[in-house]
């Protein structure tokens, strides 16, 4: 989320606005023009590029390529080529050497000769940016930080990292200096406090040590960020994809990197942080959108919704699969190169027990044999054993002709007969529709009462009118990740990871092949039934169980007054988990008021907040949204509501409180928090969501009575 942070050690000063005034930031703009005209004609050497004429397809990816390279050059008016520098005392490692000076921004940046005017921030060289200190400099001297407005330069402000390393003099007006002291760096907050509206910013201007570390992890370690709110944890997991991208570009463009988020607005809200950082070959989905082989028309009760989220129905699957194949019980006989031949009962029950084998172990084993490649086998295993006989006899078929056989209509017909091929909706369609079938394939796994629930009480007449839920959707996934290899990513990022069904881990798992993972979340913000109070079963569900998890607890985007007011809820939801500690405080930000009418109060605090700049977020019960969307409109208030549908929020809108996770809002006004407790069984866990999206300020609305740990 945008941040950020403590300035370690700062000694800051904004320099005065007047080039004429201030020589360095002078020549710091030309830097930046220079910067601006060299990434030009980057991009016009890169539409220049043509292909030699060689083939069709090198032509095809040569320009799939330069379009990639074209949009990783576009340049935004708003995005400055820098926004950090490092100048070098002492040489330490491969850091800077002495004397020398880096300006550090979101992508490399050459000047003709190929010397580099910009470091991109991935680069080894711009680590120490990130980590230098004064009780470890690494080589730095000073380390600047600009200010921008629009694209322009505005400001700078320095940091001395050592007495012992000092960079070479300024030019023009002594820059203040100081080494050691505490507090937020005031570009530094001022990025913070930025106002806001539309899609989330990227926060590489603003990365702390910490954040640094995880961004920085190699590609084959994977990383559960327990990251409480504010803590900047989503931004993290999205730098990070954008440094694998950087560091193992030539092996990530084979296997490719996924993010998955919450719901589409979320998505909505985060699509354009990579592309700003330069990486725009990022497929971004839900697991709804992972798992859409059927449409999805329904809604289970909960209660049927978490047994079908629940592990056991992986093993119920699994067994209702493969109960359909069966031991054949006659011969058959096959056509080869022109010649019959008959495979015996015998050689078809070995073949197909030592398949069935193979593709039946444990769930907790690696599948050797989907179920479609065991039927293809099969058929193989049938015109191997015509080619074996005919090679007996002194003939010698080709390949070409078993191919043909194993094709063939009687070989196709042995395998209808003994195994069968399987439609994944059609599986699970029959087997909720067949109570007989079910208790077959769940005796041992689930009791009776919970089949009973698992039952359609209306079967439909066919797979096509079936109305599906969202939990049957990732059924029929599980289903046909048994049939066929799932193609795997490597590298996926799954943020709001504690809110995953065990068999949502599992459809996500399938996605993640050998690759890693960057799990983010935080169990006190964990609203769904199958929450866990621990990250253990979502990191074994998600098939990396020794993942180790990294804590972010120094929360940059909320104020402390707001934060303190949350934090009383976590005894309550999250007993033992680690609260959250403010970077910055400010008096104004926090307004819990009692109301004896609602719609007077909230459309004078909305239409004060819509009138400053930033964004506004109207938070209250999903069921409430209506009303509360009326009470503005009727006052003349131009709101929208926000809706699921990957619409990017407006500046003012109502939010349902389901939606609002991974969001944030400069100023926040929370209708009745007793309504959003009581809306759900972890209304608790969802209040804590709610009162912690505010990056300026919160105004808490309610008639009835606060939430008992919210009281007093």
């Amino acid at each position: 989320m945008s941040q950020h942070p403590v300035g370690a050690h700062p000694a800051a000063r904004p320099a005065a606005p007047d080039p004429a005034d201030d020589p360095v930031l002078a020549a710091e703009r030309v830097h930046l023009a220079v910067a601006a005209d060299c990434l030009t004609r980057m991009r016009t050497a890169s539409t220049a590029v043509t292909d030699a004429g060689v083939d069709a397809w090198a032509a095809e990816r040569l320009g799939a390529a330069r379009a990639e390279r074209l949009l990783a050059l576009a340049a935004d008016p708003g995005v400055p080529a820098f926004f950090g520098r490092i100048d070098g005392g002492a040489a330490v490692g491969g850091n800077p050497a002495a004397g020398e000076t880096f300006h550090i921004g979101r992508r490399h940046v050459r000047d003709a000769a190929g010397d580099p005017v910009v470091i991109d921030w991935r680069a080894p060289m711009s680590r120490s940016f990130y980590q230098a200190g004064p009780a470890d400099p690494q080589g730095v001297a000073r380390r600047r930080r600009f200010g921008f407005a629009g694209g322009e330069l505005t400001s700078y402000e320095d940091e001395i990292l050592s007495a012992d390393q000092e960079p070479a003099p300024l030019q023009g007006p002594a820059s203040s200096r100081a080494v050691g002291g505490k507090g937020v760096l005031s570009l530094l907050r001022q990025e913070i406090e930025r106002p806001r509206s539309g899609p989330m910013r990227d926060i590489v201007a603003t990365i702390q040590p910490d954040q640094d570390d995880i961004v920085r992890a190699p590609l084959g370690e994977s990383i559960c960020v327990q990251g409480a709110p504010g803590t900047g944890k989503t931004a993290v997991g999205l730098h990070r994809a954008a440094y694998l991208l950087y560091t193992h570009g030539g092996q990530l463009a084979r296997t490719g990197v996924l993010v998955v988020g919450p719901n589409r607005a979320f998505l909505r809200y985060i699509e354009q942080v990579l592309p700003t950082l330069g990486e725009v070959d990022v497929d971004q989905a839900t697991v709804a959108d992972l798992t859409a082989r059927v449409p999805v028309r329904g809604v289970d009760p909960p209660e049927v919704a978490v047994l079908k989220g629940d592990a056991r129905m992986a093993e119920v699957l699994r067994r209702a699969l493969w109960a359909g194949v069966v031991k054949p019980v006659d011969s058959v006989q096959v056509t080869l190169a022109g010649r019959k031949y008959r495979v015996s009962e015998q050689r078809l029950r070995r073949c197909v027990d030592d398949l069935r084998r193979a593709g039946t172990g444990s769930l907790d084993d690696q599948q050797v044999v989907h179920y479609a490649a065991g039927r293809e086998r099969l058929a193989m295993a049938v015109a191997e054993d015509a080619r074996r006989q005919q090679e007996a006899g002194g003939g010698s078929p080709t390949d070409a002709e078993t191919r043909t056989t194993a094709r063939s209509r009687e070989v196709r017909a042995c395998c209808d007969a003994v195994w069968p091929a399987v439609d994944a909706a059609g599986l699970v369609c029959g087997l909720l529709s067949d109570a007989g079938r079910l208790a077959r394939a769940a005796r041992g796994v689930l009791t009776e009462a919970e089949q009973a629930l698992l039952v359609w009480s209306a079967p439909p007449r066919s797979v096509r009118s079936a109305r599906w839920s969202a939990a049957d959707a990732v059924l029929v996934d599980e289903v046909a990740g048994l049939l066929t290899r799932t193609p795997g990513y490597g590298h996926v990022v799954v943020d709001e990871a504690q809110d995953l069904s065990p068999m949502q881990c599992r459809a996500v798992a399938r996605r993640l092949a050998a690759g890693s993972l960057t799990v983010l979340g935080d169990l006190a913000q964990a609203t769904s039934p199958w929450s866990s109070t621990d990250w253990a079963p979502t990191l074994a569900g998600l098939g990396r169980p020794d993942t180790p998890v990294r804590p972010l607890t120094q929360g940059y985007r909320v104020p402390g007054e707001v934060l303190d007011f949350a934090n009383r809820l976590l005894p309550v939801i999250a007993p033992g988990l680690p609260s959250a500690t403010a970077t910055r405080r400010d008096a104004g930000s926090l307004d819990v008021r009692p109301v004896t009418a609602m719609a007077g109060p909230l459309a004078e605090v909305v239409g004060r907040l819509a009138a400053a700049p930033g964004s506004t977020g109207v938070v209250c019960a999903d069921a409430d949204v209506p009303d509360v969307a009326g009470m503005l409109r009727a006052a003349g208030l131009d709101v929208a509501v926000l809706a699921d549908d990957g619409s990017a929020p407006e500046r003012v809108c109502v939010v349902p409180a389901g939606l609002v996770k991974g969001l944030e809002f400069d100023s926040v006004v929370v209708v009745e928090p007793a309504a959003i407790v009581a809306a759900e069984p972890r209304g608790l866990h969802r209040l804590y969501v709610v009162l912690t999206r505010a990056v300026s300020s919160l105004v808490v609305l309610h008639r009835g009575d606060l939430p008992e740990p919210l009281a007093g």
